[in-house]
């Protein structure tokens, strides 16, 4: 079994704990990133300010637990993400996105605590068209199974299925266990993953506490028992063929195709957010 750790990064308001990509592998299924943000809690007039940044060969979820991020993006969809659902993006050939604090927040003060991932897209995939495609809370299904409670986000786990739509076989689930309460790690697919959010499980005699990632191989025990009440997340698929590289917010199988993407935005030439003029400057 691989233990992955976490590499903490402060954002100046909020701290993210960045378990992949990680130098042990590049992904879990199609997860190529895996970034925990918070908890953190804003004052007025402070809170998350993500200007535009551009996106390619890849998909997006973002997924909260409290508070809210503004999403904005150059198909120009403005979406007020909240807890429990989800905002998927596919970047394709290429989108740009903004992610902010809502104005009401940003007056009040606000709390922010939740998890984005990426997800390779399949070779094929990569230069599709951009597209987004919101989820509210009510369409992700949930259920209480043995104590424990799952919504799952993505795929099909524990009898449940997902409407969200995935561009490969993918599974992405959020379960809340009581203490000593057990669960049973999906078989159905290549590679699944267990990240604890908070609390402290155990996997094959292993014991994880918050913010531990572990990749059970096949023939390890896939039975989790929370040591106390636990919020974990489950994550993978089947495996994508072929190698990806990752460079700042690019993803491709094609060294060439991220260094085409940097010159495309450093000359401007990727589409604009509307009502959003700022952008993150090509890191150097």
């Amino acid at each position: 079994m691989e233990i992955l750790r976490p590499v903490e990064k402060d954002l100046g308001e909020f701290t993210v704990r960045r378990t992949l990509p990680a130098s042990e592998r590049q992904r879990v299924g199609p997860f190529i990133f895996f970034d925990h943000m918070g908890p953190a809690v804003f004052p007025s007039g402070s809170g998350v300010s993500v200007r535009p940044h551009p996106h390619i060969g890849l998909a997006t979820i973002t997924y909260l637990f409290d508070g809210a991020i503004m999403h904005r993006d150059s198909l120009g969809y403005q979406q007020a993400i909240t807890p429990g659902a989800v905002n998927w993006m596919t970047a394709g050939r290429g989108i740009v996105h903004s992610e902010r604090t809502p104005a009401a927040l940003l007056e009040s003060g606000s709390s922010l605590h939740g998890i984005q991932t990426w997800l390779a897209l399949p070779l094929e995939a990569e230069e599709i068209a951009p597209a987004f495609d919101h989820y509210p809370r009510e369409q992700i299904p949930e259920a209480m199974i043995d104590g424990v409670h799952v919504s799952l986000i993505v795929g099909a786990m524990f009898g449940l299925e997902s409407p969200v739509r995935t561009a490969s076989r993918s599974c992405y689930a959020s379960l809340r266990m009581a203490t000593k309460t057990s669960v049973q790690l999906p078989e159905n697919y290549d590679e699944v993953a267990i990240y604890v959010v908070d609390g402290s499980i155990q996997i094959g005699g292993t014991e994880l506490g918050a913010g531990l990632m572990a990749v059970p191989a096949a023939s390890d025990d896939r039975t989790i028992i929370a040591q106390q009440d636990s919020h974990i997340m489950l994550l993978g698929g089947d495996t994508l063929p072929g190698k990806r590289y990752l460079w700042w917010n690019f993803v491709s199988s094609s060294r060439e195709r991220i260094e085409a993407a940097k010159r495309q935005w450093k000359a401007g030439d990727f589409a604009s957010v509307p009502d959003d003029p700022e952008f993150i400057p090509l890191p150097e």
